[in-house]
């Protein structure tokens, strides 16, 4: 059984998808961009604040469901640049407990969403 997550503090999806998916105790969200859920508009003033928006977006997710960043198991990164790796990494691992830090990969693709420079996806249990 699944049950769809959805929550104003995070961007509505702009395609046929859900924010997120709660199956039994795991939770699978979609990637998400640097869009500003209350204007709508694209966070891309630096790598920096772009990758902090997708983070806060995450983090928007999660609590709707009672969980953390703790909780996270998995985490996939999609960059459109792999320059952009150091800085994304900077403002991700800020968000996580090195100790406790999801399993991730982080990939570089030819385009993203909106053209955006980072998409981030996470699974997470209770």
């Amino acid at each position: 059984m699944k049950t769809i997550i959805t929550t104003t503090k995070a961007p509505a999806p702009i395609g046929p998808y859900s924010q997120a998916i709660l199956s039994g105790n795991t939770l699978y969200t979609s990637g998400q961009i640097a869009l500003d859920p209350d204007s709508g508009k694209l966070i891309m003033d630096s790598i920096a604040m772009e990758t902090d928006q997708v983070m806060k977006n995450l983090k928007a997710i999660l609590d709707e469901v009672g969980m953390t960043f703790e909780n996270v198991i998995k985490s996939t990164i999609f960059l459109s640049d792999m320059n952009n790796f150091e800085a994304v990494n900077k403002v991700y691992g800020s968000y996580l407990n090195e100790d406790t830090a999801p399993a991730r990969e982080t990939v570089a693709v030819k385009t993203l969403p909106k053209s955006v420079n980072v998409e981030i996806s996470m699974i997470a249990v209770k």
